[in-house]
């Protein structure tokens, strides 16, 4: 018993456990300016991205005080910067690293994939691999998020820039719409619009508002995407190609001003979401677990809330959902992204001008 207390009493003292939590929190790395994504190396490294257009590398435990040199510049302003990052399923073969960034400037912007390599601490062979169209006078709502299938493509999520929400209905536009590239930025041939003289080849679904989250299901070979709604409305989607998920025609949601957008919440020929948070959470990254550290967890969703500060565990049945179980993490910041390591231990980004990069385990 004295032993025991030994160990408790310093975590109780740090705030990372109390009785009853079934998780522990540690921090792996602070000082981080508004950390968007994280990527792990096969070395042990990780890659973090900075909204202020830095990418930044964790070595054994610490974040290296310099960020890569070369990385292509971001537009830095309001929710604009440098996004996500993330390895190529062949990472190991042919070391591509891809990156999301705003592109432009105040008077448009939009949201653009390139890729390239690490070489030392250089980032080396880029390649513009798209770039959203139109640019938009407004720099928030960049959707931003990839997710590679397994049938070599990648999916892009773009959001509605706000003032732009009708655009998403549209096919001439990238606006509010899911697109899938093959890895070398070029159109896959079966993608569902390809050959419609009124529409975009690249664009997968559409409809969406603003989706920060999206998963590829490699057992089932489902694609989850989350988004944000405006107040209220966030939305957990099944996506499908071709398919209309419905904004601004449809939600649940309302304006910030309280204003009714739409008096539908459904339409024909358009998809319902699969959750609809109503207060908003403000949903961001999204994860699947993958592994056998938290029992019972494989194949679940994990959400990142910015609004509600908090991890949602999504349990799945197939196409349907089980349950949506906010964890007890009591961490009570702003969360931004939400990942699985290697070691299966969950890893999660706090949205801060002094953000962090935590680990949780059981």
């Amino acid at each position: 018993m004295i032993a025991l207390c030994r160990l408790l009493i310093p975590l109780l003292a740090l705030g990372l456990w109390h009785p009853g939590n079934a998780f522990q929190v540690e921090t792996v790395a602070q000082g981080l300016e508004h950390p968007w994504s994280i990527a792990f190396l096969p070395d042990g490294r990780m890659l973090v991205t900075e909204r202020a257009g830095r990418l930044r590398v964790i070595d054994d435990g610490q974040l290296l005080p310099e960020p890569v040199a070369d990385v292509p510049s971001a537009y830095v302003a309001a929710q604009g910067g440098l996004m996500e990052v993330a390895l190529d399923p062949d990472f190991a073969q042919n070391g591509w690293i891809y990156l999301t960034l705003a592109h432009g400037d105040r008077r448009g912007s939009a949201t653009r994939l390139v890729r390239g390599r690490l070489q030392e601490m250089r980032w080396v062979d880029n390649e513009v691999l798209f770039t959203a169209e139109p640019a938009r006078n407004r720099p928030v709502h960049y959707g931003a998020r990839l997710a590679f299938m397994s049938d070599g493509t990648l999916l892009l999520t773009l959001g509605d820039a706000f003032d732009f929400r009708e655009q998403a209905q549209k096919l001439d536009s990238h606006t509010g719409s899911i697109v899938r590239l093959n890895h070398d930025g070029s159109v896959p041939v079966d993608n569902p619009f390809v050959g419609r003289a009124d529409a975009l080849p690249e664009i997968f679904s559409y409809g969406h508002r603003n989706p920060q989250g999206i998963v590829f299901d490699p057992d089932s070979g489902l694609v989850w995407s989350h988004e944000h709604g405006p107040r209220g409305g966030d939305e957990l989607n099944l996506i499908r190609g071709g398919e209309n998920y419905g904004w601004p025609v449809a939600t649940f949601g309302v304006d910030y001003s309280g204003a009714r957008i739409t008096p539908y919440s459904s339409r024909p020929g358009m998809v319902d979401p699969k959750i609809d948070w109503t207060p908003s959470i403000a949903p961001a990254g999204m994860a699947q677990y993958r592994g056998n550290l938290f029992e019972g967890w494989h194949g679940d969703l994990l959400v990142a809330s910015l609004v509600e500060r908090s991890i949602r565990r999504i349990q799945l049945d197939g196409e349907r959902v089980i349950s949506d179980e906010k964890l007890d993490l009591e961490i009570g910041r702003r969360l931004r992204d939400v990942r699985v390591g290697p070691d299966e231990a969950i890893y999660i980004l706090t949205d801060h001008a002094d953000g962090q990069v935590l680990r949780v385990t059981p």
